[in-house]
């Protein structure tokens, strides 16, 4: 099992280096029943690149593309949390199905707090914390995000694949 896991921010690599990671993110496996709470990755981070507010990230493990996950801004409120302001939403993670159950999820999770609070001080934003929301008929999902230090905050109704838990890490 590897020790660690690297976040690769999509916008701040060059093309070709950025090329060859999409290439390794069309590459990942998502079980079917994982595509309902989480979508398709390559899809995800050409919608990041193209926004503003989300930050795309690749989940490097050993060399190469594991999972992804996206940082965003002024959305927090999506993941059931009371204002878009405080914290930075998680969304759009993903560990490929051939890589889970080795820890790269709660590895991940913990560097993607850990990425958020550089982005807000690099950004000068007011951010304390990440916030998420994680299906209810999800327990591997909400046990990483508890091994990342995550805490529940209750359940939500809203969005597509509801109920979910919200669950939030200070910086």
């Amino acid at each position: 099992m590897p020790e660690n896991v690297w976040l690769m921010p999509l916008k701040n690599l060059d093309d070709d280096a950025r090329a060859i990671k999409l290439g390794e993110i069309a590459d990942l496996e998502v079980t079917q029943e994982q595509r309902r709470f989480v979508g398709e990755p390559l899809r995800m981070m050409l919608i990041g690149l193209e926004e503003e507010s989300r930050h795309p990230i690749a989940i490097d493990a050993n060399g190469a593309a594991v999972g992804v996950l996206t940082l965003q801004t002024g959305a927090a409120t999506l993941a059931g949390w009371a204002d878009d302001e405080s914290a930075w939403l998680l969304r759009g993670f993903l560990i490929d199905r051939r890589q889970q159950g080795k820890g790269l999820g709660a590895l991940a999770a913990d560097a993607a707090v850990r990425a958020a609070a550089k982005l807000t001080a690099a950004l000068g934003g007011n951010q304390t914390g990440v916030v998420l929301s994680v299906n209810e008929e999800n327990p591997a999902g909400q046990s990483a995000y508890r091994k990342a230090g995550f805490e529940d905050r209750g359940q939500y109704l809203g969005g597509d694949a509801r109920p979910q838990r919200t669950m939030y890490r200070p910086f």
